[in-house]
């Protein structure tokens, strides 16, 4: 991952997790106040539920002329005392007396709730009751740890997702960041060969050597870079919805493209050998140009030297048969995408048959391929979906 990578990731995954988690913590402080109230409501019900029954058992033990004795709640959670008017200790099992305020009714001290009743019975002893619990805060302080551990989860749930989310939007970026830079090196490489050729000519033919084989491979060099230049403006610039339909002979057209590379298979020592029959048909020529010039120009890269390239036409079926490194099964399934190119280090850069398929598929046009590795390869172009049925006689 590169530094540009990195930085748009780390950029992606600020705003997306930082983001979650704001709203996140949104919603669970919402929780929080409305369990903590629900809590606080809880501890006040039942410390003044405690009060009230232990105010109760007061009044009846008085009115039946009993002596109340007093005794542990069942509530393990709660705990009482029992003062007089002049705030002495009748009864008491607290652990945080020291912290009692009479002046309130109900508050919390350190880690206490306290709850302070009085009875206004002047035949009663006992004047006030005082509820303790820590249920109250030992509630909030669990709610606090659940809030805090939902939040640092949720982040680092959301932080994982967020990293796979991008790893995931990032490939296809990167993919095709990797392509271009593949497509770059080997079109450098591409271009790099004609041009040696065609400066290396020109210096020879400064000097006077050869003069006629000089002229033919600067004829051959300018050929290949306009072949080159060509395929990356189309596939580049080129609308494939763009269409100028014309009723044309196949023949005429492969004809001519055979007699232009002719040039550039010198280089190899390669002869185009053509048998071809008439083949009208009606679609965009300069699409149809397109097609039997790269695969013609496919067949001349992946050819061996010295050897020869065999272009048909029979029954509307263009064939263009080179005797060369040939194609693996594998390869076979993934040589019409774009920038896939074969291993030969004298191969294009991976457009070519990129733009015969997508003109192939425009018209509905098959394209077959046979091919066995270091004996050569075939591709078939059947042209039936467009070819011209017979034409009526004006006259008729």
């Amino acid at each position: 991952m590169n530094k540009n990578e990195k930085k748009a990731l780390f950029s992606f995954l600020s705003i997306y997790v930082g983001s979650a988690i704001f709203l996140i913590g949104v919603m669970l402080y919402i929780y929080y106040n409305n369990e903590l109230k629900k809590v606080a409501d809880t501890c006040s019900m039942q410390m003044n539920n405690a009060s009230m029954h232990i105010k109760s058992e007061i009044i009846n033990s008085h009115i039946k002329n009993r002596k109340f004795n007093p005794r542990v709640l069942n509530n393990e959670n709660l705990r009482y005392a029992l003062y007089d008017k002049d705030k002495n200790v009748i009864f008491s099992y607290l652990e945080g007396a020291e912290y009692i305020d009479f002046s309130k009714q109900m508050y919390e001290k350190e880690h206490f709730n306290f709850y302070i009743s009085s009875l206004d019975e002047d035949n009663i002893d006992i004047k006030y009751i005082v509820i303790e619990t820590c249920q109250g805060i030992d509630n909030r302080d669990k709610l606090k740890v659940y809030v805090i551990i939902t939040l640092i989860l949720s982040a680092i749930f959301i932080g994982f997702i967020g990293y796979l989310l991008s790893k995931i939007l990032l490939k296809p970026i990167r993919e095709k960041v990797e392509d271009m830079d593949k497509f770059i090196k080997d079109s450098a490489h591409e271009l790099n060969t004609p041009i040696s050729v065609l400066m290396t000519s020109v210096s020879m033919l400064k000097n006077g050597k050869n003069p006629e084989k000089m002229m033919k491979y600067i004829l051959s060099s300018s050929k290949q870079i306009s072949q080159i230049y060509n395929d990356i403006h189309f596939s580049a610039f080129n609308d494939l919805n763009d269409k100028q339909v014309e009723d044309f002979n196949l023949k005429d057209l492969v004809s001519y493209s055979a007699e232009y590379f002719n040039d550039i298979s010198i280089t190899k020592n390669i002869s185009i050998e053509t048998n071809l029959e008439d083949c009208r048909i009606l679609m965009d020529k300069t699409k149809a140009q397109k097609i039997v010039n790269n695969l013609i120009s496919n067949a001349i890269k992946y050819s061996n030297k010295n050897s020869k390239i065999l272009v048909n036409i029979k029954d509307n079926i263009l064939s263009i048969e080179d005797f060369g490194i040939g194609i693996s099964k594998k390869e076979q399934s993934i040589i019409f995408k774009r920038y896939k190119r074969g291993n030969n280090i004298e191969g294009g850069f991976g457009i070519g048959l990129d733009i015969v398929k997508r003109i192939c598929d425009e018209y509905n046009i098959i394209i077959r391929t046979e091919s066995k590795v270091d004996i050569g390869s075939t591709f078939y172009i059947d042209f039936s979906s467009i070819v011209l049925k017979h034409k009526r006689n004006k006259n008729d």
